[in-house]
């Protein structure tokens, strides 16, 4: 069978590379794509079929595609599953009414409030209401969170220390418009302490599958400081969800949206991905959904997949996943972000990379701001690769990753050094 992956990123990478993976496939076409799924041979190759939702169905259908994966969230939130349903044409992911879930946080904050999902508390203000935005930021305080409704590439979000950053983030996503249309409404929220983790699954609409546990780092550099990004690294799985924090996370979290999203008349399909601020307790609240995999928390979680991930997808969209089960490498496996120096402001591209021809063990570069230029790769976007390093534990991944970053450069390339710090503290508390 033919698939078709839809994306140039990271994610879209690893996807591709999974999708590849599978027996049942023979060839994985990438909708751009980038360099790195255009130098990976074999079954995956980078089309160029434009990027509307016509030309893509058009491409599926004149290459009898069997399956369509659509990595990122743009075009699940504008309806791509529903247009390629209408063409009788089998697309993994959610439709546009569950996309939602992502693509408007008030919807989502709406939602858990009607299923009794555990979140932070919340107020939404739009573009008029920036005096009564200012008075609700004034009345509870800092540390509190801005985030723009829409969709803004995992940018929108400011995790404000004092009032007065909060009231400018506000300001600067209503009335100077920062994010464009996704920053016309605001959701103001509560800050929660504890400990974020990711936790992604695949649904068919009834039945969930859980997949392996990640966490990621979203603060651009090591501590955990500067501004919010896209994530510039990840690990698989997260030792802070235990067996026991992982049933609550199912039971209080997932299945109630499975349910809640069928009962409303929008059954969710697709991945499904929850980020979650685990307390000190072990109480669990939603931090954000998102309605396709995680970036980059899948290109470390993918790498551990051993299971066929198509097969999944397929089985997935004729709602048969009660009885499947995954099989997942039982490493770790640690990713870290490369990016360009000025991420996730405005940076500069076409830098040239070099390092991608060496290879080691273990490792695996997947590419996501990249192009070729006159035969060479070069940057361009603002999170360009993410470095995969396959452990024994954490300590050992990190250890496998970094000695892969080292051997790979360009001007003004710029990446955290301590992707996996809090899973190294957890297990060594004394240092």
């Amino acid at each position: 069978m033919k698939v078709m992956v839809v994306g140039s990123g990271g994610r879209e990478h690893a996807l591709a590379c999974a999708a590849a993976r599978s027996p049942l496939v023979e060839t994985v076409f990438v909708v751009p794509g980038n360099a790195g799924t255009a130098g990976e041979g074999g079954k995956v190759r980078n089309v160029d079929a434009g990027g509307e939702f016509h030309q893509l169905a058009d491409f599926a259908a004149a290459e009898s595609v069997a399956l369509t994966i659509v990595g990122p969230e743009a075009p699940l939130a504008a309806g791509i599953r529903d247009y390629f349903d209408a063409r009788g044409l089998p697309c993994f992911g959610p439709s546009q009414a569950a996309a939602q879930l992502e693509g408007s946080k008030s919807f989502a904050k709406a939602f858990m409030a009607r299923h009794g999902i555990p979140t932070a508390a919340s107020a939404t203000f739009s573009a008029a209401e920036m005096d009564a935005a200012e008075a609700y930021i004034r009345q509870q305080g800092a540390p509190i969170v801005v985030k723009a409704d829409g969709l803004a590439a995992g940018k929108g979000v400011v995790v404000a220390e004092t009032e007065a950053e909060a009231i400018a983030a506000a300001r600067a996503m209503l009335e100077e418009d920062r994010f464009g249309e996704a920053g016309r409404q605001v959701v103001i929220e509560e800050f929660l302490a504890g400990e974020e983790a990711s936790f992604t699954c695949i649904s068919d609409g009834d039945h969930v599958l859980p997949l392996a546990t990640s966490q990621d780092h979203k603060r651009r550099d090591d501590g955990d400081r500067g501004p919010n990004t896209g994530g510039m690294g990840a690990y698989s799985p997260a030792p802070l969800v235990t067996p026991a924090i992982h049933r609550r996370i199912m039971a209080e979290v997932i299945e109630p949206v499975i349910r809640g999203m069928a009962a409303e008349g929008s059954p969710y399909e697709g991945f499904l991905y929850a980020g979650l601020m685990i307390a000190p307790d072990g109480a669990v609240r939603v931090v954000e959904f998102n309605c396709r995999f995680g970036d980059p928390e899948a290109q470390p979680v993918l790498s551990r997949l051993r299971g066929d991930l198509v097969d999944v997808c397929r089985r997935a969209l004729a709602g048969g996943l009660a009885d499947v089960e995954l099989d997942w490498d039982p490493r770790t496996a640690l990713g870290v972000v490369l990016a360009t120096k000025d991420y996730p402001a405005n940076y500069p591209t076409g830098a040239v990379i070099t390092g991608l021809e060496q290879s080691m063990a273990d490792t695996r570069v997947l590419h996501a701001g990249t192009a070729l230029a006159e035969g060479r790769t070069v940057t361009a976007g603002g999170r360009v690769l993410c470095v995969v390093g396959l452990g024994d534990g954490v300590a050992e991944a990190q250890r496998t990753a970094y000695r892969r970053v080292s051997q790979i450069s360009w001007p003004g390339m710029h990446y955290r050094t301590d992707i996996g710090h809090r899973a190294l503290a957890a297990a060594n508390p004394r240092q």
